[in-house]
């Protein structure tokens, strides 16, 4: 399940980041909702492989954190999507903080590649097992792999689904609260 979790955060942080060019570009702020929305269940997804990572670790190397460089890059980009919620949430409603978190989405991605590739930047140092190849799974274990992968998809969309719903109802809710008070007939 650790490498699947991984592909869902990517996959959320991709999204905040294609989110917040959409929002860029149109400036339509269900793209601005959908690239927040994104964003926390990436940063949840990364916690979880944050957490995952120190159980197995322990395990296979004898130690729960080593600063290994793939370790300490996955730190980062939990740190730097976490950052982006809280800039959203010190910052609400305002549409210049919006342009802003949506540049910082964008950026934030350049972390991702760097977060694959840390192995080969390590040089054969990292305590890591090598990026997934074909066959680098061993035997029998493709099938589970895929079913991890399938199963961390399905929940992010289920979830991003869900939090993309909360946006657009805080956000009707909002409206209804600025309208003010309706006259009653």
């Amino acid at each position: 399940m650790h490498p699947p979790l991984a592909f869902a955060a990517y996959l959320g942080f991709a999204l905040t980041a294609l989110g917040g060019a959409i929002f860029l570009w149109r400036g339509d702020e269900s793209w601005d909702r959908m690239a927040r929305a994104a964003a926390e269940v990436g940063v949840l997804f990364c916690t979880l492989v944050v957490v995952t990572g120190p159980i197995w670790g322990k395990g296979t190397w004898g130690r729960w954190w080593s600063w290994d460089l793939r370790l300490t890059i996955t730190l980062l980009l939990w740190f730097v999507y976490l950052a982006y919620l809280l800039l959203r949430s010190f910052t609400e409603g305002s549409e210049r903080a919006a342009r802003f978190a949506a540049v910082y989405g964008i950026a934030g991605l350049a972390v991702i590649p760097l977060n694959y590739f840390a192995l080969d930047l390590a040089g054969g140092r990292s305590m890591h097992p090598q990026n997934l190849q074909q066959g680098s799974l061993g035997a029998g274990m493709g099938a589970p792999f895929a079913l991890g992968a399938l199963v961390c998809v399905v929940a992010f969309v289920h979830l991003l689904a869900r939090r993309v719903e909360i946006e657009a109802l805080r956000t009707a809710l909002a409206e209804r609260a600025a309208q003010g008070p309706r006259e009653q007939t």
